[in-house]
């Protein structure tokens, strides 16, 4: 128990409530108005995207680009869901069953890919992406290329918050558990990792499917919101969104695929007048960090609160 109740979790605990009653306030008084909320969800739903993404690419090293498909899977899963129970028990449910779907098939996407390296296994990540969408593409229940309408929303600030922390959780644990540490470990050097008798597949195999699981999430939560959905909105281009926001943040970092969605949401939010130009300013944008600062905003480091006050009692008591 002791593990968990510390100090530091207390007050990413306090800096956490802190956060949400500053946005749903600034929602109630209407100074976030509808227009706004939608920037809001957007970046919430791109940073669970964005941390499931982390966890398999800065955490286990493995480049993938089937983000999109899982995320698809998980939307159509809500959807359907919530077509015949129209509330958030449904909407719990959609997520639900959108993870056991999106874990099964990872875990067969995973099997014969992940031995792959480098862009080998980008190659295959993609393609298995591409054959979910065009499989959703040709299912009469999934309605086609017209995809699905009219899907209630029951997705609100206070719910995809919950699940932005539940995302956060699950990573965070994950990581300083000894699978974790040897998914890190197959990260920094996998020859080495085998040699220690660290069972390499198993564990890339492991990040491989909570990411997914985790991306489903960020699927439903997108359906329940935007009321329409359709295989389109599910392409190659969203599997590069989401991976720009993990590249310019820092692989292996938390705070900085956070980060990266918040900048890069209020970027997308400036421009929406010039929508043609956002893909050329991301573009610009990761080629600058890829100079300047390779490792992305944060590298692999996180934020750490705690730290930040004692660096501030030492000044004042000096």
């Amino acid at each position: 128990m002791k593990h968990y109740v510390n100090k530091n979790t207390m007050t990413w605990t306090l800096f956490a409530a802190v956060v949400f009653a500053l946005i749903e306030g600034l929602i109630l008084a209407d100074i976030l108005d509808s227009y706004y909320q939608v920037t809001l969800i957007t970046i919430c739903i791109n940073i669970i995207l964005a941390l499931s993404l982390n966890l398999i690419i800065g955490y286990s090293g493995q480049f993938s680009l089937g983000h999109a498909g899982f995320m698809a899977i998980g939307a159509y899963c809500a959807a359907l869901t919530l077509a015949k129970l129209p509330n958030l028990m449904g909407l719990l449910l959609g997520i639900l069953i959108g993870i056991v779907i999106s874990g099964i098939i990872a875990l067969i996407i995973a099997i014969p890919t992940l031995r792959l390296r480098g862009d080998y296994l980008a190659i295959a990540t993609l393609g298995f992406s591409e054959v979910i969408r065009i499989a959703i593409l040709n299912m009469d229940v999934t309605g086609g290329a017209a995809g699905l309408s009219n899907i209630p929303k029951i997705t609100t600030f206070p719910v995809i918050y919950i699940f932005i922390l539940i995302t956060l959780i699950v990573i965070v644990n994950f990581a300083r558990s000894s699978h974790g540490r040897a998914c890190a470990s197959v990260r920094e050097d996998e020859i080495a990792s085998e040699s220690m008798g660290v069972n390499t597949t198993k564990y890339k195999t492991l990040a491989f499917v909570i990411g997914a699981a985790l991306a489903s999430v960020g699927g439903a939560l997108y359906a329940a919101y935007f009321y329409v959905i359709n295989p389109g909105t599910f392409g190659f281009q969203k599997s590069i969104d989401i991976l720009v926001i993990v590249v310019f943040g820092g692989m292996g970092s938390l705070t900085g695929s956070i980060v990266a969605a918040i900048i890069l949401g209020f970027i997308t939010l400036a421009l929406q007048s010039f929508a043609e130009l956002r893909m050329i300013l991301y573009a610009v944008a990761i080629i600058v960090i890829m100079i300047y600062r390779p490792s992305g905003l944060f590298g692999n480091k996180e934020l750490n609160i705690t730290k930040l006050f004692k660096k501030k009692e030492r000044k004042e008591a000096k």
